[in-house]
């Protein structure tokens, strides 16, 4: 090794005072960064997986006030928590939280467990989230590894490895345990994880403001991480009834799925629509799904079928549905209702 190279070791130690003095004097705040309650820190942590951070500011708070204990969720209805959770999207996320809280309530007297093997033995709890929590909450030395941590450690190390496969996830475990500060994990972990949403974003990284670029190995920062192609866009097309009458809007709860008890509008064959007027069309994504929504003005003689209700227009604010659904909904009612 040349002389003026620092060890493997050094380097390490370099990443880390970088990240963590960075991060202290610039970090965004959020409010679940001024919490050590594991249970606000939990809830945080779900709702980002797959939701943006401005959406979830939007929702945190007001849904911690509704939810402030894992034995308040755990007393709610699954009807209330998928109510509660309208909008975030990806509704088993709701559900599992609900499984955890009920599990905290059931096996330790409500009070959230501060052991890490009692935490990974919560429902819904892997690796990342409980390393997060241990973190976060009681600065515990536990790494965590996501897309922004994996896509740091990529481009510091110049590694090709795709990040989603078998051994691209051992390598970043192993990685980020490396580099995590044992003195201040939760301001670590913040910080890497924070330095892929500002500096180290997927695309145009902006190189020449990040804390590590002298210890940066990428040559071309652009070009990685490498991932495994992503499976293809698949399109469908529902056909979609609205149903309104004296006895109120004809709904159907879904028995099984991404949205189990969840209502949506009536689903029926392009067949079975022909002849109807024809209302609007909505078109949304949903994971790899591009779905467009054909909507049908249907009879107010039609019957409900096995899973289909008649929902007054009252009691319609306060039953849980995906978003799409209550927004075509509210846009086809009558106006005043």
């Amino acid at each position: 090794m040349h002389p003026s190279m620092p060890s493997e070791t050094e380097r390490t130690l370099a990443i880390r005072h970088a990240l963590v003095a960075w991060f202290l004097r610039e970090g965004k705040d959020y409010p679940w960064r001024r919490t050590t309650d594991p249970w606000a820190i939990l809830v945080s942590e779900i709702m980002l997986q797959q939701t943006t951070i401005p959406t979830v500011l939007g929702r945190y708070e007001a849904w911690l006030r509704q939810y402030p204990t894992p034995a308040h969720l755990a007393a709610a209805s699954e009807e209330e928590a998928l109510r509660s959770w309208e909008g975030l999207g990806y509704y088993r996320r709701v559900r599992s939280l609900q499984a955890t809280a009920k599990a905290i309530a059931e096996r330790h007297g409500g009070i959230f467990p501060q052991s890490p093997d009692d935490l990974r033995q919560l429902p819904g709890i892997g690796d990342y989230t409980s390393g997060a929590v241990l973190s976060f909450a009681y600065n515990i030395a536990a790494p965590i590894v996501d897309a922004n941590v994996s896509r740091v450690q990529a481009r510091l190390d110049n590694d090709p490895t795709p990040i989603d496969s078998t051994e691209g996830r051992k390598r970043h475990w192993k990685r980020a345990a490396e580099l995590l500060d044992p003195d201040n994990p939760r301001a670590y972990n913040s910080a890497i994880m924070e330095l892929g949403q500002t500096y180290c974003t997927p695309t145009s990284p902006d190189c020449l403001l990040c804390p590590c670029r002298e210890h940066c190995l990428a040559e071309n920062p652009a070009s990685l991480p490498v991932k495994t192609p992503r499976p293809e866009t698949l399109e469908e097309t529902h056909h979609d009834i609205l149903c309104l009458t004296g006895r109120g809007i004809l709904m159907e709860l879904q028995t099984n799925g991404r949205h189990l008890g969840m209502y949506r509008l009536p689903r029926r064959t392009a067949d079975e629509t022909r002849g109807m007027r024809k209302l609007g069309t909505q078109k949304y994504g949903v994971t790899r799904y591009k779905i467009t929504r054909l909507l049908y003005q249907a009879p107010p003689d039609t019957e409900p079928r096995a899973t289909e209700t008649f929902v007054s227009l009252d009691a319609l604010p306060s039953i849980p549905m995906a978003s799409p659904d209550r927004k075509i909904i509210l846009k086809h009612l009558p106006q005043g209702n």
